[in-house]
């Protein structure tokens, strides 16, 4: 099985944006911007950014902890830091699932209603 992801960038969200809701170039940019713009100001004020049907973005803090230099075995003091994570909502892990099954693996797929 082939590796054909994409990385999706700020200008493709911008032309998705163009092209769905009709906004002008200029418009759709700002609006992106603007939303994560929003998102960032939440998790660095520690606040939880919750989008339904998608997922939750968090910020957690870990504490001091001694890690390992791989290539010399030296130990070496991990400084406490804020890290963020994103937990996928269900809906979203079972649209992923879904979209995997269905090239090619019908064994798995639920049966229609």
């Amino acid at each position: 099985m082939t590796d054909q992801s994409k990385t999706v960038t700020r200008v493709d969200l911008c032309e998705a944006v163009y092209q769905k809701v009709g906004l002008s170039r200029t418009e759709s940019s700002a609006f992106v911007e603007l939303v994560l713009k929003e998102i960032t100001d939440c998790l660095e004020k520690g606040e939880t950014v919750k989008l339904s049907s998608f997922g939750s973005f968090m910020v957690r803090k870990k504490g001091q902890r001694i890690g390992r230099n791989p290539k010399t075995g030296t130990e070496v003091p991990i400084s406490p830091r804020r890290v963020m994570v994103f937990k996928p909502s269900a809906i979203l892990k079972q649209r992923i699932n879904t979209q995997h099954r269905g090239n090619g693996d019908a064994s798995k797929a639920q049966p229609e209603a």
